[in-house]
């Protein structure tokens, strides 16, 4: 199996076991934010939190979310990007002087 390839699987699965949780979390925690921001909110979850730490789940859950989304991002960029070149000079071996 060639680098390009074990790239290939290495993102692919990045994105199925972070990303898409990731994505979830990021959806909930937004969801949870603006309950909790509205007035007059009954939230009914674990028995029975305040507004406040609804709010507080909510943040929790999109700061995770951000996290969990950047994996597969850095992860496709590392794996998949065109190693480096070395560099050398157009004119050849450079003057023994300098």
């Amino acid at each position: 199996m060639d680098r390009k390839t074990g790239g290939i699987i290495a993102t692919i699965a990045t994105v199925i076991l972070c990303g898409c949780p990731g994505l979830l979390s990021l959806c909930m925690g937004v969801a949870l934010a603006i309950v909790g921001m509205s007035p007059d909110a009954n939230i009914d979850m674990f028995g029975g939190i305040d507004p406040n730490m609804a709010i507080g789940f909510g943040l929790s859950g999109i700061c995770a979310g951000i996290i969990f989304v950047a994996i597969p991002i850095v992860v496709g960029i590392v794996t998949l990007r065109k190693p480096k070149d070395t560099l050398t000079s157009p004119g050849g071996d450079m003057p023994s002087g300098l």
